[in-house]
């Protein structure tokens, strides 16, 4: 019988990204609980991935990976880093708030940061890695309808990181680094081959 691993989260962005990297492993990935709803009171991107690991697991009683993540500019100290789903309330006004407070300046260098948990079944956080992508912030989106990831430039692909299509996003994509690293764990903790 496969394993089975609970993804943590409700944001169909996350969903699709992390169950394709996940699609060559032997085992079965399921969506959280659609009533399970964690509030994110953690001080840190971990902390917050392993509330919601930990919650999804007791109530699925399988293992369970979750994701916390945000956009760090520089200029701004890492705002919004921690809060970026909470910045504003629509994606239009998050950008507009960011924009303005970044202002003028030439120094526009920014990161999507994530961070990975997996929780055994009785909600313990075993296992945890980081994944970085660094960027510069564009002066206007890319394209309409995007959120922060319409803002950064990936010089390395030569487009936002709205546009990195599923290969680049795993080899330069915060996320696609914080899976690989945390792969040997997870092939180990679920006995995957």
């Amino acid at each position: 019988m496969k394993p089975r691993l609970i993804l943590a989260t409700s944001n169909p962005t996350k969903i699709a990204e992390i169950e394709a990297m996940l699609a060559p492993l032997d085992l079965v990935v399921d969506r959280q609980p659609s009533d399970l709803d964690v509030e994110e009171t953690g001080h840190t991107y971990r902390e917050n991935a392993a509330l919601k690991a930990s919650a999804a697991a007791r109530r699925t009683g399988h293992w369970s990976l979750a994701d916390d993540s945000g956009l760090e500019v520089d200029a701004l100290s890492g705002a919004p880093g921690l809060f970026s789903a909470r910045y504003a309330e629509t994606d239009a006004l998050k950008l507009e708030k960011l924009l303005s407070a970044v202002g003028p300046t030439p120094y526009r260098s920014a990161c999507f940061r994530s961070t990975m948990v997996i929780s055994d079944p009785t909600g313990t956080c075993v296992a945890a890695a980081e994944g970085i992508c660094w960027g510069e912030l564009l002066s206007a989106p890319a394209y309409p309808g995007g959120c922060y990831e319409s803002l950064l430039w990936i010089r390395e692909a030569r487009c936002t990181y709205g546009e990195l299509n599923h290969a680049q996003l795993i080899r330069l994509g915060s996320r696609g680094k914080a899976a690989r690293a945390l792969a040997p764990d997870l092939r180990q903790l679920l006995q995957l081959s």
